[in-house]
């Protein structure tokens, strides 16, 4: 039977999916982007290359794999032929490259009402969009006035465009704003989707087909779980649904195919943009994370905030995804600290426990109970067996297992694509 491995964040996003995505990769018939836009990104080094993926699956890098951008992604064509262009430019063909034809289009339109929105909400209420256009993206999908790549690529489209862009104009004319030129976005857009025609296909067919054969295909998830619209720290969260449940409506893959489920995460935390965050440390240390982690958006740049690593949502994560492996990336920057901290239960109303809940009152009287450790794991980049590693090093992992009650196995040593422990 086909073997489908899933790979999700755990957390806020940023816990170094790609890396994860690119080792699976290396044995997989197909890697396929499910959800999300270009708010995301995956970082990978490869033979002293720094790659930053937004939207092209991180497993394109392998020539042998198939790359697909899901039904679930919506796409900035600019942005996808920007990626094409800058592998093609590092030596790669991108022959295998394709394009869900019913992934759905971002426009200006997208951009411009991203951005209105946020400037309209008050300082305590901004949810920190990265004002790329996803949200209203995907509130175009689902009030069904989207255009897909199908449309995008068909004699409809200035149709639909023109449609668009006059109710959208109407709107803006409300708010006192700039109108948009349909004639000025189709002529721009269409010779987008002249270069992007040829990527194009019914992949939903062209998964099943693979799923038939008995092809291996890694499914990769954006951003996180704790960003989820529904699971996550609503309404300071993403626009889609990058938990388990995303995977298969991003993909048409059902889930009897799904084989292992590996949650990433960091040997720390970190998040961007608003939002509760119990574990943060806004302060030296937090500062010292960021720097030794090098923590600043792949996507927006902006620096994260950093903290210590959370077990009652990290369990969270496990039960809604059933992750059935971790994978910890940046154990060696966790490991420079002289003392770690590791948050193992909550406190509320008196009581320690490991109740997870996005309620922001229930949140708001919640303190993370904490274990220290010790640091100091020295140089790890070079270890290539779990039980070689520095015995504060097995005893911080080993933790975290027990408490989760999930294994580990993958443990990231630093940057570099083979710095990289498989359990």
């Amino acid at each position: 039977m086909a073997k489908v491995n899933v790979v999700l964040g755990t957390f806020y996003g940023d816990e170094g999916k790609g890396k994860i995505i690119d080792y699976l990769s290396k044995d997989a018939d197909f890697a396929v982007r499910c959800t999300g836009g270009n708010n995301a990104g995956h970082t990978i080094h490869v033979d002293g290359k720094k790659y930053a993926f937004h939207l092209i699956p991180s497993g394109i890098l392998n020539p042998n794999t198939k790359a697909i951008i899901g039904n679930g992604v919506v796409v900035d064509p600019k942005v996808l032929i920007e990626e094409i262009e800058n592998l093609k430019a590092n030596g790669h063909e991108v022959n295998n490259l394709y394009i869900s034809d019913k992934a759905h289009v971002i426009f200006p339109y997208h951009i411009q009402f991203d951005q209105l929105l946020e400037d309209l909400r008050d300082k305590d209420d901004k949810i920190g969009t990265t004002k790329r256009g996803i949200g209203p993206a995907y509130c175009d999908k689902f009030e069904r006035s989207g255009i897909r790549f199908e449309d995008f690529i068909s004699d409809r489209f200035e149709g639909l465009l023109k449609r668009n862009v006059g109710q959208r104009n109407k709107i803006l004319e409300l708010y006192g704003c700039e109108q948009f030129d349909s004639n000025q976005i189709l002529e721009e857009y269409k010779q987008y989707a002249e270069i992007l025609r040829k990527y194009v296909t019914d992949t939903v067919s062209m998964l099943h087909e693979a799923l038939e054969q008995d092809k291996t295909i890694v499914c990769e998830g954006a951003q996180a779980t704790l960003l989820d619209i529904d699971f996550g720290s609503y309404p300071f969260v993403t626009s889609s649904n990058p938990t388990i449940g995303g995977i298969s409506t991003g993909s048409g893959i059902g889930s009897k195919y799904i084989n292992e489920v590996y949650g990433v995460l960091k040997g720390y935390s970190s998040r961007v943009g608003s939002g509760p965050y119990l574990t943060e440390e806004d302060n030296e240390i937090g500062d010292q994370i960021r720097e030794l982690g090098h923590e600043y958006g792949t996507t927006t740049k902006r620096p994260r905030r950093c903290g210590w690593l959370d077990l009652v949502a990290l369990k969270y994560a496990v039960m809604v995804n059933g992750i059935t492996g971790l994978a910890i990336n940046h154990v060696d920057t966790i490991g420079k600290l002289d003392t770690i901290k590791l948050c193992v239960a909550y406190k509320h109303d008196g009581v320690e426990d490991m109740k997870f809940s996005t309620n922001p009152d229930y949140v708001e009287k919640c303190e993370p109970v904490y274990e220290e450790f010790e640091g100091n794991f020295g140089e790890i980049s070079h270890i290539k067996n779990r039980e070689d590693l520095p015995e504060k090093a097995k005893k911080y992992l080993s933790r975290i297992e027990e408490l989760v009650g999930v294994p580990v196995k993958f443990i990231g040593t630093g940057a570099g694509r083979d710095e990289l422990i498989v359990d």
